[in-house]
């Protein structure tokens, strides 16, 4: 199915367009994060990165619910081939930050990314079921899922890379303008679809727009839960990857090129569990792997706490082939890798059930309304990491909370979607 979907022009140009625009918002933020933690090296590292995560998810909060009345009001790939001309010109004032080498410039537009990917967030997802069939749903998910988490792994590479020094900053600035370029012309290839609801009056009051999202949630029992469960797959993957950023250096003594492999095991683990759940659920909507995800994500999120509890950096950088060659890099390259495939396989089935349980004419709003509590969590999430960092908190124990809190995570999905396990154990096996 992953083949005849990627050959799709149903499915294709949005891929493309989610893949390009996922791979400048991570060029941005890595090659920032880069300048706080290996160029600035300021004793406020921790909160600074935790900061460029927030400064990015907050214009979720405030306006998803603009986009998500405009994703249900107006034909979405119009709308996409907007926000995307639009990106061109941020991305035209992120390549004059990474000429200054400003982390004030590359802060505003990284700011400006957020503005853009919050409004286009209930498009890329509310267009799915536009195009796909209900049975395709789960593998466009994944596609889509899996994609990202590889931008974010080549954003990682070359940001760092760009911003540590050993890159042109004006091959740099090039680069980044053609991918803006390219995230456009593919939204340009995107097909129509239908107004969800023509009649729908945009609401510009965006505090009034955000509330009324979430009632609309609140509304349906299922839709709030399913999105609450969605939801705190993006704050663990929030913290976790704000926590990486400082913890390869500070606490494990490693150089860029060992944060760069740690952002690829992450990456790789994510679309590998996404690609599971869409085998798994073979065009079904099965919940039972998102709270057995849950407690594999608690497994591997305690080990890597206690597998990185007490370390300390050594006097010269560790590179990725030293540290892959002691028992402790090995471990915490397996525990990376199983933490990022058990939430790929978390997020998958539930939000596929989501996006199938909303109505053509209220998709994108509910969408949006997730998007909200996703970035209310997240910049809660990346802020307190943050502040316990300040307050001397190492990476190790803010790990094996997150891991505990993902085993209450995993009885309360069980419990408040009301998984039938004897049914999906069927289902996944082939005998209904």
């Amino acid at each position: 199915m992953f083949g005849r979907l990627l050959a799709s022009r149903r499915f294709l140009p949005l891929f493309l367009c989610q893949f390009f625009s996922a791979l400048n918002d991570n060029f941005l933020k890595n090659a920032l994060v880069a300048l706080i933690v290996y160029v600035a090296a300021s004793e406020n590292s921790g909160l600074l990165v935790q900061a460029a995560g927030a400064v990015f998810i907050a214009p979720f909060f405030f306006l998803s619910g603009i986009g998500g009345e405009l994703a249900d009001r107006h034909e979405k790939a119009m709308l996409a081939q907007r926000m995307k001309l639009a990106e061109i010109a941020a991305s035209g004032l992120a390549a004059v930050g990474f000429v200054m080498h400003s982390i004030p410039v590359l802060m505003t537009a990284l700011g400006l990314f957020g503005v853009i990917a919050a409004l286009f967030g209930p498009i890329k997802y509310g267009i799915l079921p536009d195009h796909l069939k209900t049975e395709e749903i789960p593998a466009g998910n994944a596609l889509v899922e899996g994609a990202t988490f590889v931008a974010i792994l080549l954003g990682t590479a070359a940001g760092m890379k760009a911003a540590a020094g050993s890159g042109d900053p004006v091959l740099v600035a090039v680069l980044i303008m053609l991918i803006a370029f390219a995230c456009w012309a593919s939204a340009l290839f995107m097909p129509k679809g239908p107004e969800g609801a023509p009649d729908l009056r945009v609401d510009p009051d965006i505090f009034a727009s955000t509330a009324r999202l979430v009632r609309l949630l609140r509304e349906d029992a299922r839709l709030w839960r399913g999105t609450l469960a969605v939801s705190w797959f993006w704050l663990f993957g929030a913290v976790v990857l704000g926590l990486l950023a400082t913890m390869v250096k500070t606490a494990l003594g490693g150089d860029e090129d060992l944060y760069i492999l740690a952002m690829a095991v992450f990456a790789v683990g994510i679309a590998a569990g996404s690609a599971l759940a869409a085998l798994v659920a073979q065009g079904r909507i099965v919940l039972l792997p998102t709270p057995v995800a849950a407690v594999l994500m608690a497994a591997f999120t305690i080990d890597l706490g206690f597998a990185t509890l007490g370390a300390t950096p050594g006097p010269v950088p560790v590179g990725p082939a030293e540290f892959l060659a002691s028992a402790r890099g090995l471990r915490i390259v397996i525990d990376l890798a199983g933490l990022a495939a058990a939430a790929g396989l978390f997020v998958v089935p539930v939000f596929a059930a989501v996006q199938v349980w909303s109505g053509e004419d209220r998709r994108a709003r509910v969408i949006a309304g997730g998007n909200v509590i996703q970035a209310g969590l997240m910049v809660a999430g990346s802020v307190g990491a943050g502040l316990l960092q300040g307050a001397g908190v190492s990476e190790a124990h803010i790990l094996l909370g997150l891991g505990a809190a993902n085993l209450v995570v995993g009885a309360l999905v069980f419990r408040a979607l009301a998984v039938d396990a004897a049914k999906d154990v069927r289902a996944i096996f082939g005998r209904v």
